[in-house]
């Protein structure tokens, strides 16, 4: 079992490995400027794949910082619906999660 210190850490880590993608996706997107219509097709399809990293990365990125909000308001680990300890190996999985088992989506 870890604790809300090990669980922290490991949200915060990931907050920056996302980030940092980010980053590199901007960049990348922020390079493209190719003048050959074969290659600007090229790059579009790579920047929709970039664009949906980005969103991907972001909506992440909410879920932690909502998650590390609950830890300073002593809420973290308890589910935002029905107010449940979430389970240990749920929050091993999914440490930002806001919601039990029985309260997640597509449950």
């Amino acid at each position: 079992m870890k604790s809300d210190a090990e669980r922290k850490a490991q949200l915060l880590a990931r907050q920056a490995e996302l980030l940092e993608r980010m980053k590199k996706v901007d960049n990348e997107l922020d390079s493209h400027d190719s003048k050959d219509w074969e290659e600007m097709a090229t790059e579009r399809e790579t920047d929709e794949v970039l664009e949906d990293l980005g969103h991907a990365a972001r909506d992440e990125l909410r879920m932690i910082e909502a998650a590390l909000k609950r830890m300073e308001e002593g809420e973290y680990g308890y589910c935002v619906t029905c107010g449940d300890r979430i389970s240990e190996e749920r929050l091993d999985l999914l440490p930002a999660t806001p919601f039990c088992k029985n309260c997640a989506p597509g449950n």
